[in-house]
């Protein structure tokens, strides 16, 4: 069974008969960067409120989470003592805070750095997605994660599609994150984070290398070393800033899409040639173990081997040599990794694995306060990508807590359903389709036929109609609990530029289930237990699209925790670049979560009435994908999409036109809220109470009409 990228981990053999493949078909070259006729002064000009931030640490956890998932077992961030009271001590913790959809780790992390979610940065869908072939007979694998310049990764080395990977809406590549650090003379460190680092050794190799350079033939003659090498760490560099000169083997970071132009920076890619930057001798985790991969190659250990102890101790490397912007993927704690399996709340290895992540930020906290780097000169920002659903049965013994009394579990594991062959034995639907396999699988059908086809409709309706017998459970469940099509798929933020990405639907699935397309039949069990995979997100539920955000530092209030504002992924990129004072040069769909800071912090704008914060607080509810209009007009869609039969689809019809008139009136309205909420945020520019007033009346009135539909 074909699983898609579940995680961030590739085998070096796999994609080796592909890399000479990519070099000789994509026509990669890498220029030299132009000689600047500037020369940097090595200061990082940070223009926050008070002058006081100095340094920017920004960790992104995979799937860690504040809430329990078994009441009896502490949370995550509960076992993790030294972190949690960190933040909550210092600064705030907001725990009604929201992934993009579809809430996976691509998509999640890439909105968080960017501001907007994947319809204006390409990624809505992850951490693989399907995108149609010319004949628009077949479907190719495209992988979420790739480096920023990039085309679409294809690992079967034969694409179809050479549109960027991070693309905005208007099919350009999306603006990076690092830009506005670099152009403020500061350089930026990027740990294992999405597609600001090298990804893969097929693709981002002649991206950034070159097909023929020295790294390309490593890369043919020892994948597995190159990988380490080359993959997963990097640092992008000011002006002229001698860090990533070309006699450190500096790189032109190249960006041609980029506003306002980016000429002449450079920047170090991979633990080869950042490591000697940071230690004289090989580089160590927090623990004093050489950071290496599970086959011994010294370097990158991959992205399921970034533990705490390991990411950290590259953070506080890389500060404590002048790198002042890091930011930093830390890895899952309930999968035993590399190979599984998933642990159950509790289970002796995910407390052992939380223990040794409260350890690491112990010595990581004390060995930057020895660094003089702390909360009184240092912006700290923590989130995890999404929550998870636990699929599983209870606990042995009954009220464990893992702690004192470890938990075991009989029944573990995301129940495996072969999509294809349940609708052929339910609903005697045999139509070719490809499927990203998922439990929000997006579906493709032959033919990209158009949404109100007759083969859509009863493909649509089929969908709905499938139930399983839950190997857990013993209970027959309902599959599919909504569905999305192009329309709704719109108001959601899902629709990129490249309409070779759009699929005919998304299915959100019960999110105990992981569909694929298997057999036409289910002479092999159409529904089985899979233990290797235990913690599903990709769907609505809330406890998957709720995460939390952690900040601390100069600027943000010491509040503890923070249960009342409602924020998103895309708030966090607004919220850093005004407590920076810096700017992005795009609007973002997020706002600076202002509530949370000191007051003399805040924008003066954002305080000369209540007018900012009651525009932001709707302005949420009405754009955000998980916002109040986004899931209403999503059961909207879901009841019209179910809805009808070959003879009638009025109630289709009627509900489609209708999500359209919505979306198209959302947009234009949070289309002018986000445009007074940057103008205040960043150009001094108050918003009247009269303004203010009207727009949420317009904005109640939106979600009211939506609400009525679903």
């Amino acid at each position: 069974m074909t699983r898609g990228i579940r995680r961030r981990l590739f085998s070096f053999g796999a994609l080796t008969p592909l890399v000479a493949v990519v070099f000789a078909g994509l026509g990669i070259s890498v220029s030299a960067a132009p000689v600047s006729t500037l020369s940097a002064d090595g200061t990082c000009q940070l223009s926050s409120a008070k002058g006081q931030i100095k340094h920017v640490i920004n960790v992104q956890f995979d799937n860690t989470h504040f809430t329990r998932d078994n009441q009896n077992v502490p949370s995550d961030l509960e076992q993790m003592p030294n972190l949690l009271n960190f933040i909550e001590g210092n600064g705030v913790l907001l725990t009604n805070h929201h992934t993009p959809l579809i809430s996976h780790t691509a998509t999640d992390i890439l909105t968080s750095f960017t501001g907007v979610y994947g319809d204006r940065m390409g990624v809505p869908v992850s951490n693989s997605f399907r995108y149609y072939n010319p004949s628009k007979v077949t479907t190719n694998t495209g992988v979420s994660f790739a480096y920023w310049t990039d085309p679409i990764f294809d690992p079967s080395g034969s694409p179809t599609d050479f549109t960027y990977n991070m693309l905005t809406a208007d099919g350009k590549n999306a603006p990076a994150p690092w830009v506005p650090y670099t152009r403020a003379g500061c350089n930026v460190g990027q740990v294992a984070t999405a597609n600001t680092v090298l990804e893969n050794i097929a693709t981002d190799i002649p991206t950034v290398f070159g097909a023929d350079s020295t790294e390309a033939a490593e890369v043919k003659a020892n994948p597995g070393q190159a990988f380490a090498d080359f993959v997963g760490i990097g640092v992008h560099c000011a002006l002229g800033n001698a860090l990533c000169s070309k006699q450190n083997n500096g790189k032109a970071d190249l960006l041609k899409d980029e506003p306002g132009g980016y000429s002449g920076y450079m920047g170090l890619f991979g633990h080869k040639y950042v490591a000697p930057q940071l230690s004289s001798s090989p580089l160590t985790d927090l623990n004093g173990n050489t950071i290496q991969d599970p086959s011994g190659h010294v370097g990158f250990p991959g992205f399921d081997g970034m533990a705490a102890t390991v990411s950290l101790s590259y953070v506080a490397a890389m500060q404590e040599i002048g790198i002042p912007i890091t930011y930093a993927y830390i890895s899952d704690a309930h999968d035993k990794h590399p190979t599984g399996p998933s642990y159950g709340p509790g289970s002796a290895g995910y407390v052992a694995a939380l223990k040794a992540y409260d350890d690491a930020f112990g010595k990581f906290f004390t060995r930057l306060a020895g660094d003089g780097i702390d909360k009184s000169n240092t912006l700290f920002v923590f989130t995890a990508d999404e929550g998870d659903h636990f699929a599983g049965g209870p606990p042995t013994p009954a009220g464990c807590d893992g702690v004192t009394v470890p938990c075991t579990y009989a029944k573990i594991g995301e129940v495996n359903a072969n999509y294809a062959g349940l609708l052929a034995t339910q609903q005697g639907i045999t139509t070719p389709f490809a499927v990203h396999s998922d439990s929000a699988p997006t579906v493709y059908l032959t033919g990209q036929p158009d949404r109100t086809s007759a083969t859509v409709r009863t493909f649509e309706r089929a969908t709905s109609q499938l139930t399983a017998v839950s190997p857990i459970t013993g209970n027959t469940d309902t599959i599919t609990k909504f569905l999305a099509d192009p329309v709704e798929m719109q108001a959601l933020h899902m629709v990129t530029a490249d309409p070779a990405r759009t699929p005919t639907f998304t299915l959100f699935a019960d999110p105990n289930y992981f569909l694929f397309h298997g057999a036409l039949n289910c002479n092999s069990p159409c529904v089985t237990e899979q233990p290797g995979f235990a913690w599903n997100h990709g769907d609505v539920q809330p406890e998957i699209v709720t995460t939390w955000l952690g900040m601390v530092g100069p600027g943000i209030d010491q509040i503890g925790v923070d249960g009342t504002t409602w924020s998103d992924h895309t708030d966090i990129r607004p919220t850093l670049m005004v407590l920076l004072g810096l700017k992005d040069d795009y609007s973002h769909d997020g706002r600076a979560l202002t509530e949370d800071f000191s007051g003399w912090a805040r924008p003066a704008a954002t305080k000369k009435s209540d007018g900012y914060i009651t525009v932001a607080q709707t302005y949420k509810q009405l754009n955000a994908a998980v916002g109040q209009f986004g899931l209403a007009t999503l059961a909207a869609s879901t009841r019209a999409l179910e809805s009808g039969n070959a003879g009638d689809d009025s109630t289709y019809t009627n509900l489609e036109n209708q999500l359209i008139a919505l979306t198209n009136d959302r947009n234009a309205l949070a289309g002018q809220m986000i445009a007074l909420l940057e103008g205040a945020e960043f150009k001094g520019q108050p918003i009247d109470q009269h303004t203010a007033q009207s727009l949420v009346v317009q904005g109640r009135a939106l979600i009211a009409r939506a609400n009525a539909l679903a």
